[in-house]
């Protein structure tokens, strides 16, 4: 079985110690996953059989995979698009100064509102302000920004819109920042107006980088923040990602680390900036890493711009255990005179129909260069779920490991491009491992299109009567590419 790079770094190193103690409901939920120091993880091995709901099933990594022939795992980098007006947020105009974001469509008024950091009128560079800015489309901002009323704020910029059926009105919005040793709260009853959650720090830390997410699958507040640490894997301090968990936003777990680097597996000094811009698809967490190599230098920069970056995928099948792609999934324009010729930091997903938005953080020169003026923010597109393809150029066969399909199962749909080729499928029996009859590859009509939602269809067989079976699907690709699929 083809098996992918698939590595994550995490070392056993002490936690740093919140300022409030985890509340009595998250004790049990406090295992740290720590593999012996410096030897990389990969996805955990899959429970059978896997549940069919919830959907989609991503081939972002073999968790699915029982084995494959003639198969290539493919990053597919999204590409930069002509067509939209990038930076869509300007340094000199939006006076973007951090851009650390967040995106949220108002579902009332179907307007695109994005926060950022801007800078101050006295250009203080400890210190910044929350900045908005709405979009009809999410493409093209409406100026001018507004600058939202908050208490002193280092750097942040991490909004959680919580609905307008939120029980506490004027807690509707919630907001994460960095000051003075840690990650502090505010709410807002607008997005405009803010004010303490509470007064102290929540979660301490010693690196001004924070975020704050909702993960709808534990139904928790997840904190993804930054620590400036050595370690026993790498050589000298790095900026390294930790994650805690939260019922209430305000007693966090102890944090435990998600992401690190290691010199057996990464070049140069690799650093672990941020992981923000998660999006939740079927049973996982994608998120984003931003790769900071602060001992690179971009070509065509000026003396001393250091700092050259790239965006890696993450994902996580627990919420807790995180697997980092070493392969680059988003990297800085190579021209010389490009905008975000130095760094190219992913920082927001948004689902927008059939696409995904990701939104990210662009330098032109490098890490601490003009941050007033090249600090700017633009957009790239990617059709739904397509962040990485089962490819075969010729003909390729991939099983999946055993599925239990739910009772109310009707359908099989696949997401991929076959517009040069063909995807056929066939089921097999869990149990047995024989070809459950009437569902082999000769009943099955070949998929030749490229679609998001393709129906996959037997002669004279139902799938809708394999309701509440366990199975396993054989996919055959011929000069094809397979993303993900669903049962419906």
């Amino acid at each position: 079985m083809l098996r992918s790079l698939l590595l994550l770094a995490l070392v056993v190193l002490p936690a740093q110690s919140a300022e409030e103690t985890p509340s009595p409901a998250r004790a049990d939920r406090s295992v740290i996953y720590q593999p012996e120091s410096g030897v990389p993880g990969s996805a955990p091995a899959a429970e059978l059989p896997v549940p069919s709901k919830p959907g989609p099933h991503l081939l972002i990594d073999d968790y699915l995979i029982a084995s494959s022939d003639q198969v290539t795992r493919v990053v597919v980098q999204p590409k930069r698009d002509p067509a939209i007006p990038n930076p869509i947020v300007t340094g000199p105009e939006d006076k973007c100064f951090q851009p650390y974001l967040t995106v949220i469509r108002d579902e009332a008024s179907g307007r695109y509102r994005m926060w950022y950091g801007a800078s101050r009128e006295d250009r203080n560079t400890g210190r910044s302000h929350l900045a908005t800015i709405e979009s009809e489309d999410g493409i093209h901002f409406i100026r001018p920004h507004r600058i939202c009323e908050t208490p002193e704020i280092q750097f942040g910029s991490e909004v959680i819109d919580r609905g307008p059926a939120h029980p506490d009105p004027a807690s509707r919005y919630v907001y994460s920042y960095w000051l003075d040793g840690g990650m502090r709260i505010l709410r807002s009853p607008d997005g405009l107006t803010w004010q303490p959650l509470v007064p102290d720090v929540v979660l301490r830390q010693d690196h001004d980088i924070t975020g704050i997410d909702w993960d709808p699958l534990r139904n928790t507040y997840v904190a993804t923040v930054s620590t400036y640490i050595t370690g026993a894997a790498w050589t000298g301090q790095r900026r390294t990602t930790m994650m805690s968990f939260s019922d209430d936003l305000v007693h966090w777990e102890e944090p435990w680390f998600v992401v690190t680097a290691s010199d057996a597996l990464d070049e140069g000094e690799t650093q672990f900036y941020a992981m923000e811009g998660y999006l939740t698809r079927g049973p996982l967490r994608i998120g984003m890493v931003k790769i900071l190599r602060d001992d690179l230098r971009a070509a065509g920069t000026a003396e001393g711009s250091f700092g050259r970056a790239h965006t890696s995928l993450a994902w996580s099948r627990d919420g807790r255990t995180w697997v980092r792609d070493r392969a680059k999934y988003f990297e800085p324009d190579d021209g010389p005179a490009a905008w975000d010729h130095a760094h190219a930091w992913i920082d927001e997903q948004l689902v927008v129909g059939d696409q995904v938005y990701l939104y990210y953080g662009g330098y032109k020169q490098g890490h601490k260069m003009n941050r007033f003026e090249e600090r700017q923010i633009g957009l790239v597109r990617i059709p739904l779920d397509r962040y990485v393809a089962r490819r075969a150029d010729k003909t390729g066969l991939l099983s999946t490991v055993p599925f239990l399909l739910d009772v109310g199962t009707k359908g099989l749909t696949i997401n991929a491009d076959a517009s040069k080729g063909r995807v056929r499928v066939q089921v097999r029996d869990a149990q047995t491992k024989e070809v459950v009859p009437g569902f082999g590859f000769d009943a099955c009509a070949p998929t030749t299109a490229d679609g998001l939602r393709v129906p996959v269809q037997w002669s004279g067989a139902d799938f809708a009567s394999l309701a509440g079976k366990a199975v396993s699907l054989d996919f055959e690709l011929e000069g094809a590419d397979l993303y993900a699929f669903e049962f419906e």
